[in-house]
C-alpha cells in the first residue's frame, strides 16, 4: 500500500465503531467495512435498482449497483494519487446508495411526499439507517457496525435537525466542519461519474442526440479531438472514446485542482482537514463545464417527456404503496410491523426503500390488479 499523506484517515486512528470488536488478523478496519458493504443484502439489491431509466427498460442502462461500482473506481484512482486511504474512499463510494428507492430519484421524491408529515425521506439518511439498523446479518449487533470514518462519508447531506438527533456523526453539520478528504472525494466521483454515464445511457436510449450534446462546451471539446483522430469510428465507440476522455480531463483536473489546495492550506492531520474549507474541487473552469453539463441533462434528460413519464408511474406506484401500507400495516411483512403507531411510518418507508425496482412493481400489481398473488 503507497504511503499515506499525514492528513490522510489513517485506520489506525479511526474513531471506531458503535460496538467495539476485536481487530481482523488480515485487513484494516477500512478493508473490513468495504467487504461487509459488499456483501451485504442492500448492496445486492442496487443490481436491480435504477439511476434513471426502470430497470426492465433494457440491460445496458446502469443500475444503482453499476454506478457504485464506477464511483468506486474513480474515487480509489484519485485517492491514490493525493496519498490518501483508497480502502475508505472505496467503502464510502461503495455504500453511499444503499438507501436509495426504488426508481431513482422519482421514487425518492414521491416516498419525501409520503413521508412530509413523518420527518421526510433523504436516501442519505436512509443508507446510514440501512448500515447502522437494517441489515441483519451479525449475531451481536443491528447493521453493519461499520467504522465511524466510513458512516460520516455515507452521510453528504444532512437537515440539522436530523443532524442533532445522529450523535457523534451529526456534528460536523452542527458545527460547520468537513468529513475527509476521502469522503469529500466521493461526492465528487458520484458526480463524475453520474454526469458522464448519463450522457451514455441517455444517447443508447435515443432521448439526446450528439446533435444536441454540440452546444455542451465540455463533450464538444473532446469529441471533436476523437474525430480528428478517428474520422470513421462508429458512433457507439465514438460516444465510448469521447466519454472516457471527458471522465480522464475531469478526474485529472481534480487531482491536480485539489493538490494545489492542499498545498495552500497545509493541514497536518485529518483533524485539521475537519477544520478548514472543502479542499476537493475542480478548476473554476472545469466546475463551470460540469454545470453546463448538468444544466443540459436536466434540460434534455430528465425532462424528457418519456422519462417524465416513467418517473410518473413510479411516482404512482410508491405512493399507492406506501398509502396501503399505512392503511392497513398487516400488509407489511412482519418484520416491517410496529405496535408503535408512530413508528409505523418510518417502517413502510424502509420496506419501500428497499424494494428494487422489479419486486416494486410485483408488489403493486399483488395489492390492486384483481388476480395478483
Amino acid at each position: 500500500m503507497p504511503e499515506l499523506a499525514p492528513y490522510a484517515a489513517s485506520p489506525m486512528h479511526s474513531r471506531g465503531r458503535r460496538h467495539p470488536e476485536s481487530a481482523a488478523a488480515y485487513r484494516t478496519e477500512f478493508q473490513r467495512d468495504r467487504d461487509r458493504i459488499v456483501h451485504s443484502t442492500a448492496f445486492r439489491r442496487l443490481e436491480y435498482k435504477t439511476q434513471v431509466f426502470v430497470n426492465h427498460e433494457g440491460d445496458h442502462f446502469r443500475t444503482r449497483l453499476t454506478h457504485s461500482l464506477e464511483v468506486a473506481q474513480i474515487a480509489r484512482g484519485i485517492a491514490r494519487a493525493l496519498q490518501l486511504n483508497e480502502d475508505l474512499a472505496e467503502a464510502i463510494a461503495l455504500a453511499h446508495d444503499l438507501g436509495h428507492t426504488p426508481f431513482g430519484h422519482a421514487g425518492q421524491d414521491a416516498l419525501n411526499r409520503c413521508m412530509d408529515a413523518h420527518g421526510g425521506f433523504e436516501h442519505n439518511l436512509q443508507s446510514l439507517r440501512t448500515v447502522d439498523l437494517l441489515e441483519q446479518r451479525y449475531a451481536a449487533f443491528d447493521g453493519l457496525n461499520l467504522t465511524f470514518e466510513t458512516r460520516e462519508g455515507i452521510l453528504k447531506h444532512c437537515s440539522l435537525p436530523a443532524a442533532r438527533e445522529l450523535g457523534d456523526i451529526g456534528e460536523r453539520f452542527l458545527q460547520r466542519r468537513q468529513p475527509s478528504l476521502e469522503a469529500q472525494i466521493c461526492n465528487l466521483a458520484d458526480e463524475i461519474a453520474y454526469n458522464n454515464h448519463d450522457v451514455d445511457d441517455g444517447l443508447r436510449a435515443g432521448l439526446i442526440s450528439l446533435t444536441q450534446l454540440e452546444a455542451v462546451e465540455l463533450f464538444t471539446r473532446h469529441v471533436r479531438v476523437v474525430r480528428r483522430l478517428y474520422s470513421d469510428l462508429s458512433e457507439r465507440r465514438l460516444i465510448h472514446e469521447t466519454i472516457r476522455r471527458m471522465i480522464n480531463t475531469l478526474v485529472s483536473d481534480l487531482i491536480e485542482t485539489t493538490a494545489h489546495t492542499i498545498k495552500a492550506h497545509q493541514p497536518g492531520s485529518l483533524d485539521a482537514v475537519r477544520l478548514a474549507p472543502p479542499l476537493v474541487g475542480f478548476s473554476p473552469v472545469t466546475a463551470e463545464a460540469q454545470r453546463t453539463m448538468k444544466r443540459f441533462l436536466r434540460t434534455h434528460l430528465y425532462q424528457h417527456f418519456q422519462v417524465l413519464r416513467m418517473a410518473s408511474k413510479a411516482g404512482r406506484i410508491v405512493n399507492d404503496l406506501f398509502d396501503a401500507f399505512i392503511a392497513d400495516p398487516r400488509l407489511l411483512p412482519e418484520q416491517y410491523q410496529t405496535a408503535n403507531a408512530s413508528e409505523q411510518p418510518r417502517r413502510v418507508a424502509d420496506y419501500i426503500a428497499g424494494m428494487t425496482d422489479r419486486y416494486a412493481i410485483r408488489e403493486h400489481q399483488r395489492l390492486f390488479m384483481v388476480g395478483g398473488s
